[in-house]
């Protein structure tokens, strides 16, 4: 069975062995299986678990090309497990198939999550940006921390999660273990 080792201390199955499983493996963006059960049932009222669970659309914001990258590894999971991805960096023209934006406000399409894998000092920037496309949410990986813009972005309607990793989050709350 063929893996793919991410930067976030995870491993999954790369989209071959999730085409080998068949149909009949695959789960959703939830972790449920084909009939719709859930593995685990997230905790109500959970910000985190309700984001993701309602969530079709992530715009990654540092998102790079190079597959070591843990933007790379964690980009790829969350397509496997049903998301749209939408890549943001200037430096990229396509990443894992999905044409790359320049800046957030050039994202033609709706966006439910920005997930932030830059430095926490390119926060604010970022999280104005959120705010101004309308985002649901802002996800800062593990490591990317800024209080002062995750406040601006509560006060604005958002919800923000910090220093954590969108990846493992939605394993431990929609996937089988």
């Amino acid at each position: 069975m063929l893996s793919l080792s991410l930067g976030c201390g995870y491993a999954i199955r790369t989209r071959a062995a999730t085409a080998e499983r068949g149909r009949k493996g695959r789960m959703n963006k939830l972790g449920a299986g084909p009939d719709g059960s859930s593995p685990q049932a997230p905790s109500a009222g959970d910000p985190t678990s309700e984001l993701l669970k309602t969530s079709h659309t992530i715009a990654v914001v540092g998102l790079s090309s190079r597959r070591h990258r843990p933007s790379y590894g964690v980009a790829e999971y969350l397509q496997s497990v049903g998301y749209r991805v939408i890549p943001v960096n200037p430096a990229e023209t396509q990443v894992l198939g999905e044409k790359c934006y320049a800046r957030l406000e050039d994202v033609p399409d709706t966006v439910d999550i920005v997930d932030v894998f830059r430095r926490s000092e390119f926060v604010p920037e970022i999280v104005d940006s959120a705010i101004r496309i309308r985002a649901r949410g802002v996800w800062m990986q593990e490591g990317v921390m800024h209080p002062e813009a995750a406040e601006r972005a509560r006060r604005a309607g958002l919800v923000v999660i910090m220093n954590a990793c969108i990846l493992k989050e939605h394993i431990k709350r929609f996937r089988l273990h």
